[in-house]
């Protein structure tokens, strides 16, 4: 079986780092997609992708992108379940990257958002 996925975009906002309880480093961004076709309209629409970065990949791009930074992230999908309430659980799809890539960006900031490897979560 095969779960990856690459996602190339710009950052919506700037990442901010937060803490678990159990002291892991976190951050949630957004990124947005273009996608390669025209609608109905004549106009490429954009999709917001959220995505979850750990440990030092979310160090990282903290660190060295900023907004409007281009970047790749390759990542998974996985199920995250959360109760709705005592009858009810909702499944929901979570992107986790586990490399970004900096690719370019629209301002002129730190030359580069290093590679990342580690995958710590």
């Amino acid at each position: 079986m095969f779960n990856q996925v690459i996602l190339i975009g710009r950052l919506t906002h700037d990442p901010i780092i937060k803490k678990t309880d159990t002291g892991k480093k976190v951050t949630d961004i957004t990124i947005a997609v273009a996608r390669a076709f025209k609608n109905m309209d004549g106009i490429y629409e954009t999709d917001f992708i959220s995505c979850t970065l750990w440990q030092a990949t979310a160090e990282m791009i903290s660190e060295h992108c900023k907004k409007g930074s281009m970047i790749a992230v390759r990542g998974r999908l996985q199920v995250k379940k959360y109760q709705v309430n005592e009858e009810r659980e909702l499944n929901m799809l979570d992107f986790v990257g586990e490399k970004v890539t900096y690719l370019s960006n629209s301002q002129k900031l730190k030359p580069s958002c290093p590679d990342e490897t580690e995958e710590d979560n």
